[in-house]
Parts: structure tokens; sequence; C-alpha cells
């Protein structure tokens, strides 16, 4: 289809200093858990990127130095020649589809604990390092003027690598950042005082910047608009006006990450509009931001109100790598639209390669070949059985359909979706849906391929159907007997017409005392919770964490989770154990000393832990089939992206004798 002709303008080239980007996609640098370990696997990537339609394409933050790492995450590095070699081969890979390639000079201050190097933390003022009980330096000015020394080698290291942006990078409370903030900058030098007095490292770094490579690399400021309180933005604007002759393009941002890398829980798209909306005038310069862009409606209108110059993106540019290319090419119905789960970053945040719901093959692009638009078709067209049509059942078919096999799935349900349908009707949780619906779409436009509903299938069901290849995904259940991660037996007294199941949540009122015990630690139970507070029940959440959601700060969404349940009016009960029950009440169990109490319990929910449904496969074992595979929950209950990437190396990997799987081993 041709492009529509209202999107032409996302396509227009934009000069950024010495260097033209090919449009306005804009990958704005975002971590990985790649690094300087898996350069290859984070080259593959990033070109991926590039082929797709990102016209600029830039690393996660880059070290400058051994006195700024993040060990145990790994992080991009430009300390030496080695890192050179590692950084231009990510250049060259996103230069060999026409795009720009950038990096993110990066010192983390208070934020860098040095567990490699052990090497003294360096920042304005001695701070706990990294949540260490160690802490950094003070810089004193010959610190401050090595530092400075640091970062233009490492902008000249850019250069030498091929890149063509180069950040100075003062958000996110790292070095620069650091000494802008009031409150960690309590010097009484010259780089103390006012915000402008504040800013004099930043405006020194920039300037040294330029005068290195600003003749041929263009000179990016990642920065904030407001002070770390959200307020401050005439004083930042004054600022930003100040630095704009040193800079070539301003990504801006806000202080409160919880925002700016929001999930869809909490934070919509484009919502750092109304905060970065000035920046433009007032700088006169280039502008990108985010706000997790999944409509090219709303990136068009922030281009066209003048709020961006580029779309920045970096979970939607995860989710999907080619979302540029569908634009241009007319195919908006394809994008595999991000979800905002914050997965990608909650394996970053655990010092693992970024891996993604929607996007299956994020990651694992060298190590497995994989491409997110291309699947090969196979050698000999065989017929498939899906049982089940939850997220691993519908990412199996629709894989193997496009791979040419003809492939029939049957489910139990009166709709597709499996745990998508409830799930997505708890609060915050609907663009979640995604999974199902972009699935069912693309489903939708093949011909080889059928899903047969409210079709539950018996063991003889199967065979009758005489299909030879059968796959089970019928996902699974959440346990009523109180097993998890606290009890591995199960509790007696859990035997009681008060406890109800996850799944019926929705399907039941509840009034009066509920409680919800959240063994599992993400988002399920403080949604469960603020579902039945938004009811009119009087919800105590009770967890063996000892926050709500805990799981979710590696997600960025605790905070919000546990502020929402405390707006609703719920009780939270933290390093707590609901060990059983009695007429009328909950026994609570403190998770350490064992000291018990009771709380009022008409209802209660546990969140524990799961039950694979395995019991058609194993009935189907030994029948004469050409091959049966138990995929996703039934085979090993996990979250959603566990559930889809079972079912895509399933269909990747059905009927290959070889499966080629590289184990990177960088050297020096």
């Amino acid at each position: 289809m041709p492009r529509d002709s209202r999107f032409d303008i996302l396509f227009e080239p934009v000069k950024i200093g010495p260097v033209t980007a090919p449009n306005r996609f804009y990958q704005v640098p975002h971590c990985t858990g790649m690094g300087y370990q898996l350069p290859q696997t984070l080259a593959t990537m990033r070109g991926i990127k590039a082929a797709g339609g990102w016209g600029v394409v830039n690393t996660e933050y880059c070290s400058i130095h051994p006195s700024s790492d993040d060990v145990p995450h790994p992080f991009a590095s430009l300390w030496d020649e080695g890192d050179v070699r590692n950084m231009a081969a990510m250049a060259d890979a996103v230069h060999e589809h026409g795009s720009l390639a950038g990096t993110e000079l990066w010192y983390g201050g208070i934020r860098s604990s040095n567990n490699l190097s052990r090497e003294v933390a360096l920042a304005p003022s001695s701070f706990p390092a990294a949540e260490s009980p160690w802490q950094c330096a003070k810089m004193d000015l010959d610190d401050i003027r090595r530092f400075r020394g640091w970062h233009r080698a490492a902008a000249l290291r850019a250069r030498q690598a091929g890149l063509d942006v180069v950040y100075v990078y003062a958000a996110h409370t790292y070095i620069l950042n650091q000494f802008l903030d009031r409150d960690m900058n309590t010097r009484t030098d010259e780089y103390g005082g006012t915000l402008m007095q504040r800013a004099r490292l930043l405006r020194e770094v920039l300037a040294e910047t330029r005068d290195a490579i600003g003749d041929r690399c263009a000179v990016a400021l990642r920065i904030e608009v407001d002070n770390e309180d959200g307020g401050g933005l005439d004083e930042r604007a004054e600022l930003l006006a100040s630095l704009a002759p040193l800079v070539d393009l301003f990504d801006v941002t806000i202080a409160d990450y919880s925002q700016e890398m929001g999930g869809s829980r909490f934070v919509k798209e484009g919502s750092l509009e109304p905060h970065i909306a000035h920046v433009r005038k007032v700088t006169g310069k280039p502008v990108v931001s985010v706000g997790r862009f999944t409509s090219p409606e709303t990136m068009l209108g922030q281009v066209k109100r003048g709020i961006v110059d580029f779309i920045g993106a970096a979970r939607p540019s995860i989710a999907d790598p080619f979302l540029p290319r569908k634009i241009s090419e007319g195919r908006e119905d394809d994008i595999r639209e991000c979800i905002g789960c914050n997965i990608c970053y909650a394996h970053n945040s655990s010092a693992a390669a970024i891996r993604c719901t929607q996007n299956p093959t994020m990651g694992e692009e060298w190590r497995r070949g994989w491409h997110p638009e291309q699947i090969a078709v196979a050698k000999q067209r065989e017929q498939v059985l899906i049982v089940g049509a939850g997220p691993a059942g519908l990412e199996a078919g629709l894989m193997l359909a496009r791979r040419g096999h003809e492939v029939k799935i049957a489910d139990a349900g009166l709709s597709a979706g499996g745990r998508l349908n409830w799930e997505t009707k708890l609060p915050g949780l609907a663009e979640w849906a995604r999974v199902r619906d972009w699935r069912l779409h693309q489903i939708s436009k093949l011909s080889n391929i059928e899903i047969f509903r409210d079709s539950r299938m018996a063991p003889e069901d199967v065979m009758d159907l005489g299909i030879p290849h059968v796959v089970v995904a019928t996902g699974s259940r959440w346990r009523l007997d109180g097993r998890g991660r606290s009890f591995r037996a199960p509790i007696a007294s859990y035997a009681d017409a008060r406890i109800l199941a996850p799944e019926q949540v929705l399907a039941t009122p509840v009034t009066g005392a509920a409680v919800v015990f959240d063994d599992d630690h993400y988002y399920l139970a403080p949604a469960i919770a603020e579902h039945l507070a938004r009811q009119g029940a009087q919800v105590t959440y009770v967890t063996s964490a000892g926050k709500v959601a805990a799981w979710s700060e590696l997600t960025a969404e605790q905070h919000r989770a546990h502020a929402r349940l405390l707006e609703l009016g719920v009780t939270v009960i933290v390093n707590a154990l609901v060990s059983g029950l009695r007429p009328g009440v909950a026994v609570v169990s403190c998770a350490y000393s064992g000291a018990t109490r009771e709380i009022a319990a008409d209802r209660v929910v546990p969140v524990t832990s799961r039950d694979g449904d395995d019991a058609l496969c194993h009935a189907l074992k030994g029948n004469g089939l050409a091959s049966l595979a138990l995929i996703g929950d039934a085979r090993a209950p996990g979250l959603i992206v566990h559930a889809v990437y079972a079912g895509h190396r399933l269909a990747r990997e059905f009927g290959e004798a070889d499966v080629t799987v590289r184990r990177e081993r960088p050297l020096c």
C-alpha cells in the first residue's frame, strides 16, 4: 500500500549540526543488558533497527572511564582501543542501512558501585555509592580536570569508531545532573551556588566535546527540564537557552523517571508533552523526546505542533524494530505495538539481555539468527494442531502458518486469548491485550490457519482429527491451597468457601472484608486488590515481600503500584503471610518472627503460584503422533513474555534438525 501522505513529514531529512538524519524516527539511548559483554549481539540488534527504518540509532549509556562501572549490569564503554572496535561494529551495522549511529557518554558518580574496577567513584559531594554501604569521593578541582579529560578522550574514541552523534549526558541522576541538583551539589567553590553556577561543569564539558568532535559529530544533550521535585521549569528553561549555542540536539525529559519510563498501567502515551513543549521555542535547536509512542497519529501530532523534531523511542523500537518502515509502506495495522509492560527494562535491571513480550526475537538476532519480520519457509508442509489459543498458542500458530504449515487452533473458550481475556480487564492492564489482538489480526490475513473456539479437546478428540503434529498450549491455573514461594505444602484451612481464585475475581461480586495474599510479587495481586477496592470492598493486601509488588521495582512500577493501593484506602501489610483461615478471619503471620494476628476476611484471594494444565499432553503420549510438544504456561507457568517466546521458538524449530545457538565470547 502507498504511504498515507499525511505522514510524509515524518520521513523528511533533518539536519543535526554537521550530520543529517534521513528521517524523524529516533531510537534514543536505551539499556540492553548486552553492553561490552555482548558486542556482536548488541551490534546486530541495533543494525536490525536501522534496517527497520530508524533514522538515528544510539547505544545505551557508555562509560567513559573505569571509575564509572555498573557491574553486575553490562554497559557500553569507551575506555580503550578494544572498546573502539566494539563500538565500530555497532556503527557499521547501523550505517549499512543509511542511518546515523550515536552514543551516550556516561559517568555514574554516586550511581556507580565500581564492583568491577574497584576504582573510587567521584561525585560533587560524598554520598553512599549505588545503594552500597561505601561512599564516593567528593571531587576536588584536580578530579574535575581529570573527569573533563576522560570525557574528551571518550568523545574522540566515539568519533574514531565512526559514530555520528555523541551525547553529553546530564539526566537520570548521573554525574552532570548531580552537579545540577541543588540538594546534592552543596559546593562553595566555582562549581556550586545558583543553577547557572552549578551548570559550570556541564558547560565546560559541552564546549570541550564540541571543540574535539563538533566538526564531524553532532553534539546531543540529554537533560531534564525540571528539578528533582518537579519544579524549576522557568529556571531550567533559562539554562537550556544559555546552553543552546553549544548543542546540536536537545534530548529532553523530566526528573520523574517513573513517568518517563512509566508502564502502561499508570502512564499513557505521550505523557511528557506538557512538560517539554517549550524547549524547541526556548532553544531554537532540534528536539527529541520520548513518550512510548505507539500511534502514528500521536507521532504526527507532536511533530506538526512543533513539540519535537524527532520521535524518540526506546520501548516502541524494541517491540517493533520495523515500525518506521511499516508506516512508510502504509502498513500501520501491522505495527507490533508496545504494551508498556517494561519487561525489557526488567531484564536489563536483572543484568540480563533485554527481551520483549511483543517481540520474541529481541535479543536473539545474533544468538539465534532470528529476524523480527522474516521466518524461513518450511522445507516440508505439515498439518499441525494447537490446543489452546492463549499467548503461546497464538504465537506458535501464527508463526507456523507463516512458515507454510497448515494450522488449526482449538480453544476451550468462547474467545481466543487465554489468560489475556481476564487479566486485561483488571485496572490498568488494557493495553496488554495488544498481545492477543495483534496476533489475531495477523492470523486473519492468512488462509492456512483456523481457530476453533468453544472446542475443548479430550485425548480422543485430538486423535480422531488425524493430525500428526500436536502442540499443547493449555495454560495454567492459580493454586487455591496456598502453595508457592512461602509454603511448599498445602494449607489445610484454605479448603474454605471464602477462597476465591484470581481467575474468578472479575466474575464474582465481592463486598465486605477482602484479603489478597501476594506471594507472587508482581502485577496481578495489586491489580486484583485495586479492582476489589474500586468495587467497594474493604481490602487488605498482605505480601510476603517487603513492599507492594516487589518484583515490579525492576519494571519501574513499584512506587506507583504501592501508592495506588494507599490512595484507594487499601490496608497494606508487608513481610507477612496468610498462614491460615478461621471462621470470619484470616490468620496473618510475620514472615520473620512467626507472630500471628487475625484480620477480618469474608473473601480471600491467594496469588501464590500456578499448576500447568499438562494433563492432555500426558494423555496423548504413546499414541503414535508424529510429534507432541508442551509449551507456555502449560509446561512452566511464567510471564506472558515467556509464553510468547515459547510459541515463537516452537515455530522456528519445528521440523528443523539443526538449530544453531551461538555463544558470544568477546576477546580483547
